[in-house]
C-alpha cells in the first residue's frame, strides 16, 4: 500500500472552508490533542518552546488533527526536528523576502521540491515501513509550509513570496505587524486592512493560502476573514482557560448562598 500521509488543515484549505487553529503554550499533556479535536480545530499551533511538542505531535495525528510547530526565524535544526517527529507543517517567523521564503522551501521540503534531508520512519503513516520516495512524496504533499509575514517589508514583497514554489501558506502576524508600522494592538486600523488586501490578493494570484494570526477579537476576526483569510489562528489554550474560568466563577459569585 502507497504511503499517505493526511493532513485536515490542509483538507479544509483545499475544500475552500476555514481552516481553524488553535496555539498550544500552555497545556503539557498529550489530551491536548483529542480535546482540541473534539472541540472541531483542524490544527494546533505548538510553539517549539514546548517540550512536549514530539509527543502531542504523535497524538495529534491519531486525534485527527494537524500538528504545526511554529520555530524560531532560520531555526532550521529544530523545524526538521519537529517534522521527523511527526509535526505536519512549519510555520516560519519574520519572513521578509522571496529570497527568506525560498530558503524555507529548500529547508524543509523533500527533493525535488527542496532538499531537506531524509530521517528514519516517523509516526506519519503508523510507523509502518515505507521508501524513501514513497515517504518523500506523501510528506511533501501533506505538509504546509507557513511563512509569516510580520513587517511593511514583507507586505511590500507579498506577492513576490507567494509566488516562491513550495510555499503553502502565507500568515500575518498581526501583533508584529501592528508593533512595527507603530500602532500597538490597533488590529482594525486601515493600514492593517490594507495589508490583509494585498496578503490575500497576492496568495490568490499565485494559488497560495491567506492565513490571519494575533486577531482574537470578535469583531474584528470576521473582516479579514470576508476578505478572503482562511488559515486562522483562533486562539490560544491559556487564553480559552482563563475565559472559561472567569465565566464559571463569575456566574458562582452571583449564587445567592444559603445559611449554612
Amino acid at each position: 500500500m502507497p504511503a499517505t500521509v493526511r493532513n485536515v488543515a490542509r483538507e479544509k484549505l483545499e475544500q475552500g472552508q476555514l481552516s481553524l487553529g488553535v496555539g498550544v503554550r500552555m497545556t503539557r499533556s498529550v489530551e491536548i490533542a483529542k480535546a482540541m479535536a473534539v472541540a472541531g480545530f483542524d490544527w494546533l499551533f505548538l510553539d517549539m518552546e514546548h517540550e512536549a511538542c514530539a509527543q502531542i505531535s504523535t497524538a495529534a495525528l491519531d486525534a485527527g488533527i494537524a500538528p504545526i510547530a511554529r520555530v524560531p526565524n532560520g531555526e532550521y535544526a529544530i523545524a526538521t526536528r519537529a517534522l521527523d517527529n511527526g509535526a505536519l507543517g512549519i510555520v516560519m517567523p519574520h519572513v521578509d523576502t522571496a529570497t527568506e521564503a525560498k530558503e524555507v522551501v529548500n529547508r524543509l521540503k523533500y527533493p525535488p521540491i527542496g532538499h531537506r534531508s531524509m530521517g528514519g520512519i516517523g509516526p506519519h503513516y503508523g510507523l509502518r515501513s515505507a521508501s524513501s520516495s514513497e515517504a518523500a512524496g506523501a510528506l511533501n504533499a501533506a505538509n504546509l509550509t507557513i511563512v509569516m509575514l510580520e513587517t511593511p517589508t514583507a507586505i511590500a514583497n507579498a506577492e513576490q513570496i507567494a509566488a516562491v514554489p513550495g510555499v503553502d501558506v502565507l500568515l500575518i502576524g498581526t501583533n508584529d505587524l501592528c508593533a512595527e508600522m507603530g500602532i500597538h494592538g490597533d488590529f482594525g486600523n486601515e493600514r492593517v486592512g490594507e495589508a490583509y488586501r494585498r496578503m490575500i490578493a497576492a496568495a490568490r494570484q499565485h494559488g497560495k493560502f491567506p492565513g490571519m494570526a494575533g486577531v482574537y477579537n470578535e469583531t474584528i476576526m470576521p473582516r479579514y476573514i470576508d476578505m478572503g483569510a482562511r488559515f486562522i489562528l483562533g486562539g490560544q489554550d491559556a487564553q480559552f482557560m482563563a475565559a472559561g474560568a472567569a465565566q464559571r466563577t463569575g456566574f458562582l459569585r452571583k449564587l445567592p448562598v444559603g445559611a449554612a
